[in-house]
């Protein structure tokens, strides 16, 4: 799969181009359009106010499907070659292809959230991931014994070699693991972090949500 994307970084789009047969899996939500002959296939049955995720084939002459996030923002995209994963936030993932694989019990989460099941997902193997982003994208690269402090909130995605402890952000506040509401997080290089200048809980209260 390829990824082109356009109107960035405001209301970005991503086309994404299917070889011949080719798969990837986006929530159907995100669809835009697709070529002509694109198969369609719903994983699971739409609840009240929520999408679920489809598989999008091409045809025996390729196609494209064009997707978007549900709020303004850039996309980005991350090509993983199987020799290293990335650390994803739950909820920002607009694409992936069929050779990658989303693991939430990740033996790297143990040291941040125990036996839960935290807000964040690790991706592995080989292929495209595209992420939505809420507001624009920030890219920072951490040099080794270099330290930085994140909102969870704020977090789009990391790459598994940063080094990250979870806090509280107040003892006295509300915390979520499954979430991250009321913590905090500590990242030390050397990595790379990708972070979004707005968050989809303040975009929802604005638009009225």
């Amino acid at each position: 799969m390829q990824v082109r994307t356009r109107h960035t970084p405001a209301f970005g789009v991503a086309r994404l181009l299917l070889a011949p047969g080719e798969a990837v899996q986006a929530e159907s939500s995100a669809m835009l359009a697709t070529s002509y002959g694109v198969h369609v296939e719903p994983k699971g049955r739409a609840g009240r106010g929520r999408s679920v995720p489809a598989v999008f084939t091409a045809g025996t002459e390729g196609g494209w499907v064009d997707i978007a996030p549900a709020f303004p923002g850039d996309v980005h995209t991350i090509d993983l070659d199987g020799t290293a994963g990335w650390c994803v936030s739950r909820g920002s993932w607009l694409a992936v292809t069929a050779t990658l694989r989303a693991d939430a019990q990740w033996p790297g989460f143990h040291s941040l959230f125990g036996a839960e099941h935290g807000f964040l997902e690790h991706a592995t193997g080989t292929g495209s991931l595209v992420l939505a982003c809420c507001g624009a994208l920030d890219t920072v690269t951490l040099a080794a014994g270099e330290f930085i402090t994140v909102d969870p909130a704020h977090l789009l995605a990391y790459s598994d070699e940063t080094q990250a402890r979870l806090r509280a952000a107040s003892q006295s506040g509300p915390q979520s693991v499954r979430t991250g509401e009321g913590l905090i997080l500590d990242f030390a290089g050397p990595g790379t972090l990708l972070t979004q200048t707005r968050t989809p809980r303040a975009m929802a209260a604005w638009l009225g949500r």
